[in-house]
């Protein structure tokens, strides 16, 4: 499920980009080098917690994706619903 989830966060990613991109081709207001920078840590974040639960097992495992779902949270709250 975490993986699911990892992939929704780059999908979003690339919207928020794409998004951003326009924006400033088309000289309307977009998303702001904030929210756009914070996405692109996430993506980093939660690729790399997936990665981790993809290859370790046990505790690990579960840890990375925890994580995965963190970060998530995170960038949810703060860059969507706040």
């Amino acid at each position: 499920m975490s993986g699911a989830v990892a992939a929704g966060v780059v999908v979003l990613a690339v919207v928020v980009l794409g998004t951003a991109y326009l924006g400033g081709q088309r000289g309307f207001p977009g998303p702001g080098k904030v929210s756009v920078g914070a996405h692109i840590v996430a993506v980093v974040l939660v690729l790399l917690a997936q990665r981790v639960a993809d290859r370790r097992r046990g505790v690990t495992a579960v840890f990375g994706s925890v994580g995965v779902f963190f970060v998530t949270g995170l960038l949810l709250w703060t860059q969507w619903w706040r």
